[in-house]
C-alpha cells in the first residue's frame, strides 16, 4: 500500500505525525480486545499505553520496544493489561 506523504513544515508537525508510529503493528491486537482507534481517541490511547509500559510520553521507539518485550514475556497477560488500561 502506498500512502500520500505530505511535506512536514515544522518540528511540531513532525512530532504529531509520528507520535503513534507503533500503532500500525497493534491493529490486530486492538481488534482482539475490541478497541477502535480513531483520530479522536488515538492520543489518549497512546498516553495510556506509554503509562502501561512505563515509558515517558511521547517516546514512541521506547514504547514499542517495551511492548514487544512485554508480549515476548507473556502475551496473554499483556493483552489483559492493555484491555484493562484502555477500558
Amino acid at each position: 500500500m502506498v500512502e500520500k506523504v505530505n511535506m512536514i513544515t515544522s518540528a511540531t508537525e513532525w512530532k504529531v505525525t509520528f507520535l503513534t508510529c507503533y500503532f500500525r503493528h497493534l491493529k490486530l491486537i486492538f481488534k482482539q480486545i475490541g478497541i477502535e482507534v480513531t483520530s479522536e481517541n488515538r492520543k489518549e490511547i497512546d498516553r495510556k499505553i506509554h503509562e502501561l509500559v512505563n515509558v515517558p510520553y511521547p517516546n514512541c521507539p521506547a514504547a514499542w520496544k517495551a511492548i514487544k518485550n512485554r508480549m515476548a514475556e507473556d502475551e496473554e497477560k499483556f493483552l489483559a493489561d492493555l484491555d484493562g488500561a484502555l477500558a
